[in-house]
């Protein structure tokens, strides 16, 4: 296997249901690379959040990176913001909102993907706008 490198620009985007408040740029998964994980920039627009859920083996990871969230699981709440790392558990149920004035830009990984890839892809194709872009790119055009 050679390795992967594009730009999100260049990477599918899905929300999941029509009139989702979140959506997912796919970096990396299974069904499109073969990885056993999958690595999306999900997108919260103000007010988004993810339902709660849980994962029965695959850990979650989201770093922060850029905006301002509330995250939830295992009875604690934690802000947080750009920079910031939170690790879910197999097992724990959690959920993510966006509690700033813009959009929640997160760079999140499931692994094992536990066909979470496989429901993006299911799901609505989407577009990235040029605030999407400055962010995920530095800005560098």
């Amino acid at each position: 296997m050679n390795p992967i490198a594009r730009s999100p620009a260049d990477c599918p985007c899905f929300r999941i249901a029509p009139g989702d408040s979140n959506y997912f740029v796919m970096l990396a998964d299974p069904i499109a690379d073969g990885v056993p994980f999958v690595t999306v920039v999900e997108i919260f627009e103000r007010g988004g959040r993810t339902p709660p859920n849980t994962h029965r083996a695959a850990w979650e990871q989201f770093v922060v990176l850029s905006g301002e969230g509330l995250a939830q699981g295992g009875g604690h709440s934690h802000v947080v913001r750009q920079g910031d790392v939170l690790v879910v558990p197999p097992g724990q149920e959690h959920t993510l909102e966006n509690t700033g004035p813009g959009k929640l830009y997160c760079l999140t990984t499931m692994m094992p993907d536990e066909a979470f890839a496989a429901l993006i892809r299911s799901g609505v194709p989407a577009m990235l706008d040029a605030a999407d872009l400055a962010v995920l790119t530095g800005a560098r055009g």
